[in-house]
């Protein structure tokens, strides 16, 4: 699962290497203030897009955070396009400090994505999993159990990127994609799971433990 051996994702380079060529364009001028400005704007960018390296916990049945962030919603909902009953549901909100790579909560196998265009309302809001661009990931655990995380667009994000495809076998804390510039990402647990985190708590991904499937 295209794993990154860079302390910056993949897809941030190219906004790097802009950046960086403006700010020596404006050096070789002697542009001071303009310098100043686009090296502090390449630092921000090159900050926007690390990806460190996590660890993950061993614990069997454990659901990890897919993102960093702060938990702004838990509560059970139903869940029509896959679950079609009342399942628990996870959001957890990145703001444009948070690192924005996504990782796989539970290892299993890729059943079904989808992709929906949308508005950009502020991620941290409810009605932005129901109206946002979002693209989604259904997924069986190795236990059996059946699992769906869903990044959603917010406020300034333009650009959802996610690797699986259908079919894939994903690995627990692995990356799977990111979001660009304040997002969200919502976890549904199938029925019976307990939530190990409450609204305020803030997560690691690839390291916080979210929850524990039955």
């Amino acid at each position: 699962m295209n794993e990154n051996t860079l302390p910056v994702a993949r897809e941030g380079l190219p906004f790097i290497a802009l950046f960086a060529f403006v700010t020596f364009v404006f050096a070789l001028l002697e542009w001071g203030f303009l310098s100043f400005i686009f090296l502090a704007l390449t630092l921000f960018v090159v900050y926007f897009f690390r990806d460190p390296e996590r660890h993950c916990p061993a614990e069997d049945g454990a659901v990890i955070a897919p993102a960093d962030g702060k938990v702004v919603f838990v509560d059970s909902v139903l869940e029509e396009r896959f679950f079609k009953e009342e399942v628990m549901k996870v959001s957890i909100f990145m703001s444009v400090f948070n690192v924005h790579v996504n990782r796989i909560p539970c290892s299993g196998k890729v059943l079904d994505m989808y992709y929906n265009k949308g508005e950009f309302l502020n991620a941290s809001l409810d009605k932005a999993s129901l109206q946002n661009e979002q693209a989604g990931i259904y997924m069986q655990t190795e236990t059996g159990q059946n699992l769906l995380f869903v990044q959603v667009a917010g406020l300034i994000a333009r650009r959802i990127i996610s690797y699986p495809k259908v079919g894939d076998i994903v690995k627990r804390a692995h990356r799977y994609g990111l979001i660009r510039f304040g997002s969200r990402v919502d976890i549904y647990l199938p029925k019976g799971s307990e939530v190990s985190v409450s609204i305020g708590d803030n997560t690691v991904a690839g390291e916080t433990i979210i929850g524990t499937l039955k």
